[in-house]
């Protein structure tokens, strides 16, 4: 705006005032007619929510993986624990002399004998309910039969490794 074209008062004059119209019209309709920065929110808003599918996805095929991954090596140690007990009493077994053997023969049934005087005294004293549940836990022993065996043969081989140590010192 030059300075002829302002009146006295510093007013642009009503050619300038249509000009800047124009040019105001003409900005707003660009605006307009360009698309918003934040576009169509529902379609983002499904965009997003795929993504988030395919992570999940991808997620719980990572978890799977590992989880197989984990009942494999469980499996494997499981195995090598089995092999190294079971080694473990075949030389103790081998190792203990037959008189040992025999002894320990004739304190498993002295045991054993004791054992169901126990139980039938203890039949005759506990209540229904204890009994029951007593039961159930003597029936899962014997489904697992095996792995106490093998942690008892573990244990009874540690403790005689332990005492052969202590006598070397």
């Amino acid at each position: 705006m030059s300075d002829e074209s302002q009146n006295q008062l510093g007013t642009p004059t009503p050619e300038e005032l249509r000009e800047q119209v124009e040019r105001t019209h003409d900005g707003l309709g660009r605006t307009v007619g360009a698309p918003a920065p934040e576009g169509d929110l529902a379609a983002q808003a499904k965009e997003k929510a795929a993504v988030v599918r395919e992570q999940a996805a991808a997620a719980r095929a990572q978890a799977a993986a590992v989880g197989e991954q984990a009942a494999e090596k469980a499996a494997v140690a499981s195995d090598q624990l089995r092999e190294k007990a079971e080694r473990a009493a075949r030389a103790v077994k081998d190792r203990t002399p037959e008189a040992v053997r025999e002894k320990t023969a004739q304190a498993a049934a002295q045991v054993r004998e004791k054992t169901g005087q126990a139980r039938r005294y203890a039949a005759e004293r506990t209540p229904d309910p204890l009994l029951e549940k007593a039961d159930r836990a003597a029936t899962a022993a014997r489904a697992n039969r095996a792995p106490l065996l093998a942690g008892g043969a573990l244990l009874v081989a540690f403790l005689l490794i332990r005492r052969s140590r202590g006598r070397n010192r």
